[in-house]
């Protein structure tokens, strides 16, 4: 199965390691390291020209790290995603 994140960008459910909120998660110092460092790497791929919303680190080849406008419990629901149950 896979899901899209916008624009012309989808990923395969199973590479997805997880779905995260920007706004929230990004207040965590780790996070932001964990953000830049993969820049700086290479490893984000930003979809959307917009603010973006939540990332989404996937397993596909590398860990990708792909920034989106579409909200993460947008992309939650879209995945099959159940709270407690990761159908992933």
């Amino acid at each position: 199965m896979y899901l899209h994140l916008g624009q012309e960008s989808i990923v395969r459910t199973k590479d997805i390691l997880g779905i995260f909120d920007l706004d929230t998660s990004s207040l965590s110092r780790d996070t932001r390291d964990y953000l830049s460092a993969a820049q700086r790497a290479g490893r984000v791929v930003t979809v959307t020209e917009e603010l973006p919303k939540s990332f989404i680190v996937t397993t596909n080849g590398s860990r990708m790290v792909y920034l989106s406008q579409i909200s993460a419990g947008t992309l939650k629901k879209r995945s099959g995603y159940v709270e407690g149950i990761s159908n992933l």
